[in-house]
Protein backbone atom coordinates (compact mmCIF):
# COMPACT_ATOMS: atom_id res chain seq x y z
CA UNK A 1 0.00 0.00 0.00
CA UNK A 2 1.46 3.30 -1.07
CA UNK A 3 1.74 6.04 1.51
CA UNK A 4 0.66 9.61 0.98
CA UNK A 5 3.31 12.25 0.43
CA UNK A 6 4.49 13.89 3.61
CA UNK A 7 3.81 17.33 2.24
CA UNK A 8 0.07 16.75 2.40
CA UNK A 9 0.29 15.36 5.89
CA UNK A 10 2.39 18.32 6.95
CA UNK A 11 -0.55 20.52 6.03
CA UNK A 12 -2.85 18.29 8.09
CA UNK A 13 -0.63 18.70 11.13
CA UNK A 14 -0.42 22.43 10.56
CA UNK A 15 -4.18 22.67 10.82
CA UNK A 16 -3.90 21.11 14.28
CA UNK A 17 -1.06 23.29 15.50
CA UNK A 18 1.60 20.66 14.75
CA UNK A 19 3.29 21.84 11.60
CA UNK A 20 6.34 20.41 9.90
CA UNK A 21 8.66 22.23 12.29
CA UNK A 22 7.13 20.27 15.16
CA UNK A 23 8.19 17.04 13.47
CA UNK A 24 11.67 18.19 12.54
CA UNK A 25 14.62 17.37 14.80
CA UNK A 26 16.54 20.05 16.65
CA UNK A 27 19.89 21.04 15.20
CA UNK A 28 21.92 19.82 18.18
CA UNK A 29 21.40 17.33 21.01
CA UNK A 30 20.20 18.51 24.39
CA UNK A 31 21.90 17.46 27.60
CA UNK A 32 19.94 15.24 29.93
CA UNK A 33 19.75 17.00 33.33
CA UNK A 34 19.66 15.26 36.67
CA UNK A 35 16.22 14.19 37.90
CA UNK A 36 14.34 17.20 39.24
CA UNK A 37 13.65 17.34 42.95
CA UNK A 38 10.59 19.54 42.52
CA UNK A 39 7.26 18.91 40.85
CA UNK A 40 6.92 18.98 37.07
CA UNK A 41 6.59 22.50 35.59
CA UNK A 42 3.16 23.87 34.87
CA UNK A 43 2.18 23.28 31.25
CA UNK A 44 2.83 26.25 28.99
CA UNK A 45 1.53 25.67 25.49
CA UNK A 46 4.26 25.71 22.86
CA UNK A 47 7.19 26.17 25.28
CA UNK A 48 9.67 23.26 25.63
CA UNK A 49 10.53 21.93 29.07
CA UNK A 50 11.95 18.86 30.80
CA UNK A 51 9.36 16.50 32.22
CA UNK A 52 9.83 13.37 34.40
CA UNK A 53 9.34 10.22 32.38
CA UNK A 54 7.06 8.81 35.08
CA UNK A 55 4.70 11.76 34.69
CA UNK A 56 3.86 10.82 31.09
CA UNK A 57 1.07 8.36 30.34
CA UNK A 58 0.54 6.64 26.95
CA UNK A 59 -1.72 8.05 24.26
CA UNK A 60 -5.08 6.27 24.57
CA UNK A 61 -5.60 6.70 20.85
CA UNK A 62 -2.24 5.32 19.72
CA UNK A 63 -3.10 3.29 16.61
CA UNK A 64 0.18 1.42 16.51
CA UNK A 65 0.10 -1.96 18.27
CA UNK A 66 3.49 -3.43 17.34
CA UNK A 67 6.89 -1.82 17.96
CA UNK A 68 10.07 -3.27 16.45
CA UNK A 69 12.34 -4.18 19.36
CA UNK A 70 15.49 -3.98 17.23
CA UNK A 71 14.55 -0.48 16.03
CA UNK A 72 13.82 0.59 19.62
CA UNK A 73 17.24 -0.68 20.69
CA UNK A 74 18.89 1.34 17.91
CA UNK A 75 16.97 4.42 19.03
CA UNK A 76 17.97 3.77 22.64
CA UNK A 77 21.64 3.68 21.63
CA UNK A 78 21.21 6.92 19.69
CA UNK A 79 19.55 8.60 22.68
CA UNK A 80 22.34 7.47 25.00
CA UNK A 81 24.91 8.88 22.58
CA UNK A 82 23.21 12.05 21.33
CA UNK A 83 20.21 12.72 23.56
CA UNK A 84 16.63 13.25 22.36
CA UNK A 85 16.80 15.66 19.43
CA UNK A 86 13.05 16.12 18.95
CA UNK A 87 10.84 16.98 21.94
CA UNK A 88 7.79 14.86 22.67
CA UNK A 89 4.35 16.47 22.53
CA UNK A 90 2.08 16.10 25.59
CA UNK A 91 -1.11 17.55 27.06
CA UNK A 92 -1.87 18.24 30.70
CA UNK A 93 -4.55 15.90 32.08
CA UNK A 94 -4.28 17.03 35.70
CA UNK A 95 -2.99 15.38 38.85
CA UNK A 96 0.61 15.91 37.78
CA UNK A 97 0.14 13.64 34.76
CA UNK A 98 0.57 14.40 31.07
CA UNK A 99 -0.83 12.39 28.17
CA UNK A 100 1.44 11.72 25.23
CA UNK A 101 0.37 13.24 21.92
CA UNK A 102 3.34 12.34 19.74
CA UNK A 103 6.62 10.53 20.39
CA UNK A 104 5.71 7.00 21.53
CA UNK A 105 8.93 5.44 20.19
CA UNK A 106 11.09 8.16 21.75
CA UNK A 107 9.37 7.70 25.12
CA UNK A 108 9.82 3.92 25.04
CA UNK A 109 13.47 4.23 24.01
CA UNK A 110 14.08 6.88 26.70
CA UNK A 111 12.76 4.48 29.33
CA UNK A 112 15.02 1.75 27.98
CA UNK A 113 17.93 4.18 28.21
CA UNK A 114 17.09 4.89 31.85
CA UNK A 115 16.42 8.61 31.40
CA UNK A 116 14.69 10.36 34.29
CA UNK A 117 13.39 13.26 32.19
CA UNK A 118 12.62 13.97 28.54
CA UNK A 119 12.17 17.21 26.59
CA UNK A 120 8.52 17.97 25.85
CA UNK A 121 6.35 20.58 24.23
CA UNK A 122 2.97 21.20 25.85
CA UNK A 123 -0.08 21.30 23.58
CA UNK A 124 -3.81 21.68 24.00
CA UNK A 125 -5.94 19.15 22.15
CA UNK A 126 -9.37 17.55 22.34
CA UNK A 127 -9.73 13.77 22.30
CA UNK A 128 -10.61 13.88 18.60
CA UNK A 129 -7.55 16.00 17.81
CA UNK A 130 -5.37 13.72 19.94
CA UNK A 131 -6.50 10.66 18.00
CA UNK A 132 -5.99 12.48 14.72
CA UNK A 133 -2.49 13.69 15.62
CA UNK A 134 -1.42 10.19 16.65
CA UNK A 135 -2.72 8.76 13.38
CA UNK A 136 -1.07 11.43 11.23
CA UNK A 137 2.28 11.06 12.98
CA UNK A 138 2.31 7.32 12.32
CA UNK A 139 1.16 7.68 8.71
CA UNK A 140 3.79 10.31 8.03
CA UNK A 141 6.52 8.02 9.35
CA UNK A 142 4.99 4.97 7.61
CA UNK A 143 4.87 3.17 10.96
CA UNK A 144 1.44 1.55 10.67
CA UNK A 145 0.56 -1.71 9.00
CA UNK A 146 -2.64 -1.64 6.87
CA UNK A 147 -4.82 -3.14 9.62
CA UNK A 148 -3.63 -0.69 12.29
CA UNK A 149 -4.32 2.16 9.88
CA UNK A 150 -7.79 0.80 9.10
CA UNK A 151 -8.65 0.52 12.81
CA UNK A 152 -7.51 4.10 13.40
CA UNK A 153 -9.68 5.35 10.54
CA UNK A 154 -12.68 3.42 11.82
CA UNK A 155 -12.28 4.87 15.30
CA UNK A 156 -12.18 8.41 13.97
CA UNK A 157 -15.22 7.72 11.79
CA UNK A 158 -17.35 6.09 14.47
CA UNK A 159 -16.21 7.41 17.84
CA UNK A 160 -15.77 11.01 16.70
CA UNK A 161 -18.42 10.86 13.97
CA UNK A 162 -16.28 12.21 11.14
CA UNK A 163 -17.45 11.66 7.58
CA UNK A 164 -15.14 9.89 5.16
CA UNK A 165 -14.78 13.13 3.21
CA UNK A 166 -13.78 15.11 6.33
CA UNK A 167 -11.34 12.42 7.47
CA UNK A 168 -9.81 12.20 3.99
CA UNK A 169 -9.24 15.96 3.99
CA UNK A 170 -7.62 15.92 7.43
CA UNK A 171 -5.16 13.09 6.75
CA UNK A 172 -4.47 14.00 3.10
CA UNK A 173 -5.94 10.78 1.71
CA UNK A 174 -8.58 10.23 -0.93
CA UNK A 175 -12.06 9.25 0.23
CA UNK A 176 -11.80 5.99 -1.72
CA UNK A 177 -8.50 5.16 0.04
CA UNK A 178 -10.20 5.64 3.43
CA UNK A 179 -13.18 3.50 2.38
CA UNK A 180 -10.99 0.69 0.98
CA UNK A 181 -8.84 0.72 4.11
CA UNK A 182 -11.78 0.40 6.52
CA UNK A 183 -13.29 -2.41 4.44
CA UNK A 184 -10.28 -4.57 5.37
CA UNK A 185 -11.80 -4.92 8.84
CA UNK A 186 -14.58 -7.02 7.30
CA UNK A 187 -12.05 -9.76 6.56
CA UNK A 188 -11.69 -12.80 8.81
CA UNK A 189 -9.31 -12.25 11.74
CA UNK A 190 -6.78 -14.72 10.32
CA UNK A 191 -6.76 -12.92 6.97
CA UNK A 192 -6.29 -9.59 8.74
CA UNK A 193 -3.27 -11.11 10.50
CA UNK A 194 -1.79 -12.08 7.12
CA UNK A 195 -2.09 -8.46 5.98
CA UNK A 196 -0.81 -6.99 9.25
CA UNK A 197 2.30 -9.18 9.08
CA UNK A 198 2.98 -8.41 5.44
CA UNK A 199 2.34 -11.95 4.24
CA UNK A 200 -0.44 -10.77 1.91
CA UNK A 201 -1.00 -7.36 0.34
CA UNK A 202 -4.16 -5.29 0.21
CA UNK A 203 -4.43 -6.07 -3.48
CA UNK A 204 -4.36 -9.80 -2.80
CA UNK A 205 -6.98 -9.78 -0.05
CA UNK A 206 -9.38 -7.11 -1.30
CA UNK A 207 -11.17 -9.58 -3.63
CA UNK A 208 -11.85 -11.84 -0.61
CA UNK A 209 -14.32 -9.27 0.71
CA UNK A 210 -16.90 -10.58 -1.75
CA UNK A 211 -16.75 -13.99 -0.07
CA UNK A 212 -19.37 -13.95 2.66
CA UNK A 213 -17.98 -16.84 4.69
CA UNK A 214 -15.04 -16.24 7.04
CA UNK A 215 -14.00 -19.87 6.59
CA UNK A 216 -13.95 -19.44 2.81
CA UNK A 217 -11.92 -16.25 3.17
CA UNK A 218 -9.34 -18.13 5.26
CA UNK A 219 -9.23 -20.99 2.78
CA UNK A 220 -8.75 -18.62 -0.15
CA UNK A 221 -6.07 -16.63 1.69
CA UNK A 222 -4.09 -19.79 2.42
CA UNK A 223 -4.39 -20.82 -1.24
CA UNK A 224 -3.15 -17.39 -2.36
CA UNK A 225 -0.13 -17.74 -0.07
CA UNK A 226 0.75 -21.27 -1.11
CA UNK A 227 0.45 -20.56 -4.84
CA UNK A 228 1.85 -17.00 -4.65
CA UNK A 229 -1.08 -15.58 -6.59
CA UNK A 230 -0.96 -11.99 -7.76
CA UNK A 231 -3.81 -9.57 -7.08
CA UNK A 232 -5.28 -10.46 -10.47
CA UNK A 233 -4.86 -14.15 -9.70
CA UNK A 234 -6.68 -13.62 -6.40
CA UNK A 235 -9.57 -12.00 -8.28
CA UNK A 236 -9.79 -15.01 -10.62
CA UNK A 237 -9.73 -17.37 -7.62
CA UNK A 238 -12.60 -15.50 -5.94
CA UNK A 239 -14.71 -15.63 -9.11
CA UNK A 240 -14.15 -19.36 -9.19
CA UNK A 241 -15.16 -19.74 -5.53
CA UNK A 242 -18.29 -17.64 -5.99
CA UNK A 243 -19.43 -20.09 -8.66
CA UNK A 244 -18.40 -23.13 -6.61
CA UNK A 245 -17.47 -22.63 -2.91
CA UNK A 246 -16.12 -26.21 -2.82
CA UNK A 247 -13.79 -25.74 -5.79
CA UNK A 248 -10.59 -25.84 -3.73
CA UNK A 249 -11.70 -28.90 -1.78
CA UNK A 250 -12.29 -30.79 -5.02
CA UNK A 251 -8.74 -30.13 -6.23
CA UNK A 252 -7.07 -30.76 -2.89
CA UNK A 253 -5.04 -33.89 -2.27
CA UNK A 254 -7.11 -36.62 -0.60
CA UNK A 255 -6.37 -36.99 3.09
CA UNK A 256 -7.51 -39.35 5.77
CA UNK A 257 -10.62 -37.84 7.27
CA UNK A 258 -10.50 -37.23 10.96
CA UNK A 259 -12.75 -35.11 13.08
CA UNK A 260 -10.50 -32.32 14.41
CA UNK A 261 -10.44 -31.74 18.15
CA UNK A 262 -12.13 -28.41 18.89
CA UNK A 263 -9.22 -27.34 21.11
CA UNK A 264 -6.70 -28.24 18.41
CA UNK A 265 -8.63 -26.20 15.86
CA UNK A 266 -8.77 -23.25 18.25
CA UNK A 267 -5.01 -23.54 18.82
CA UNK A 268 -4.45 -23.52 15.04
CA UNK A 269 -6.51 -20.37 14.65
CA UNK A 270 -4.72 -18.60 17.51
CA UNK A 271 -1.29 -19.46 16.09
CA UNK A 272 -2.37 -18.41 12.60
CA UNK A 273 -3.48 -15.01 13.90
CA UNK A 274 -0.37 -14.58 16.02
CA UNK A 275 2.18 -15.62 13.39
CA UNK A 276 0.34 -14.28 10.36
CA UNK A 277 0.79 -17.45 8.32
CA UNK A 278 -0.77 -20.86 7.79
CA UNK A 279 -0.39 -23.19 10.79
CA UNK A 280 -1.41 -26.84 11.00
CA UNK A 281 -1.44 -29.08 14.05
CA UNK A 282 -1.34 -32.81 13.31
CA UNK A 283 -2.34 -34.98 16.22
CA UNK A 284 -0.24 -38.07 16.83
CA UNK A 285 -1.46 -41.54 17.62
CA UNK A 286 -0.52 -41.08 21.25
CA UNK A 287 -2.71 -38.70 23.19
CA UNK A 288 -1.15 -35.30 23.78
CA UNK A 289 1.47 -35.71 21.04
CA UNK A 290 1.64 -34.45 17.48
CA UNK A 291 3.36 -32.10 15.06
CA UNK A 292 3.16 -28.33 14.60
CA UNK A 293 3.57 -27.29 10.97
CA UNK A 294 4.22 -23.63 10.13
CA UNK A 295 4.21 -22.54 6.49
CA UNK A 296 6.35 -19.78 5.03
CA UNK A 297 6.49 -18.44 1.51
CA UNK A 298 9.81 -16.69 1.04
CA UNK A 299 13.20 -16.28 2.73
CA UNK A 300 12.08 -12.96 4.19
CA UNK A 301 8.90 -14.58 5.51
CA UNK A 302 10.94 -17.30 7.22
CA UNK A 303 13.21 -14.65 8.73
CA UNK A 304 10.16 -12.84 10.05
CA UNK A 305 8.84 -16.05 11.65
CA UNK A 306 12.22 -16.85 13.18
CA UNK A 307 12.27 -13.40 14.74
CA UNK A 308 8.80 -13.93 16.21
CA UNK A 309 9.57 -17.41 17.52
CA UNK A 310 13.05 -16.74 18.88
CA UNK A 311 12.87 -13.06 19.77
CA UNK A 312 15.84 -12.34 17.51
CA UNK A 313 16.88 -8.68 17.56
CA UNK A 314 18.13 -8.58 13.98
CA UNK A 315 21.79 -8.15 14.91
CA UNK A 316 22.91 -10.79 12.42
CA UNK A 317 20.27 -10.07 9.81
CA UNK A 318 22.58 -10.19 6.79
CA UNK A 319 24.10 -13.50 7.86
CA UNK A 320 20.63 -14.97 8.35
CA UNK A 321 19.46 -13.77 4.96
CA UNK A 322 22.42 -15.41 3.26
CA UNK A 323 21.65 -18.68 5.03
CA UNK A 324 17.94 -18.47 4.28
CA UNK A 325 18.51 -18.03 0.55
CA UNK A 326 20.02 -21.48 0.49
CA UNK A 327 16.87 -23.06 1.92
CA UNK A 328 14.54 -24.55 -0.64
CA UNK A 329 11.95 -26.16 1.68
CA UNK A 330 8.64 -24.36 1.86
CA UNK A 331 7.57 -25.69 5.26
CA UNK A 332 9.22 -26.49 8.52
CA UNK A 333 7.95 -28.58 11.39
CA UNK A 334 8.63 -28.11 15.08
Amino acid sequence: MKKAKTGGLGRGLGALGLGKNALAGASKPAEQPAPPETEAPAAQTGKPAELPVDAIVPNRFQPRREFDEAALEELRESIVRHGILQPLSVRDIGGGKYELIAGERRLRAARLAGLATVPVVFRTASDAELAEMALIENIQREDLNPIEEARAYERLLTEFRLSQEELARRVARSRSAIANSVRLLRLADEVQAFVANGVLTMGQVRPLLTLGSAALQREAAEYIQEHELSARGAEALVKRLIKDPNALKKTAQPVTKRTPDIFVREAEERLTRSLGTKVRIQEGREQGKGRLEISYFSADDLERLLGLLTGADGAAKEDKRAALRAISTQKFTV
